[in-house]
């Protein structure tokens, strides 16, 4: 799977050059769509520590695609939010992420429908181990 979704089809780099921004950036984005996020979680959510995700945002937010604000309980801490140019940009990335690489396009309709089954199989059986740890 990784040979054929990451070494030979990888879209991160046609998402950065479509953005016009690192991939990381990008990312970033992504985990904001469905919720507002702290500093703290959306540098857990990427992988990446705090110095750096103040660079992120602080890039984002004077490309005007997050903004970022006090959360309500704690106003030490600062919460990420999407603006309206953030959701576009981030649908423009995960449409980008979501093609297909051309060899599963060619695939039979019960090779993909077995494909399917296979990895739905595995994603559910993964997050079993994670949520029993």
């Amino acid at each position: 799977m990784r040979t054929l979704v990451l070494d030979r089809h990888d879209r991160r780099a046609q998402v950065a050059e479509r953005l016009g921004m690192s991939f990381i950036r990008a990312k970033a984005l992504l985990h904001l769509v469905n919720e507002p996020l702290t500093m703290r979680e959306l540098a857990a959510a990427i992988a990446i520590d705090a110095p750096y995700a103040t660079v992120v945002v602080d890039d984002l937010e004077r490309r005007g695609l997050v903004r970022r604000s006090p959360h309500p309980d704690d106003r030490r801490v600062k919460v990420v939010t999407l603006t309206a140019a953030g959701r576009r940009s981030a649908g423009i990335a995960r449409t980008i992420l979501d093609e297909p690489p051309p060899a599963l396009e060619r695939l039979s309709g019960q090779d993909l429908a077995a494909l399917a089954r296979i990895v739905s199989s595995l994603v559910t059986s993964d997050e079993a181990v994670d949520q029993s740890s």
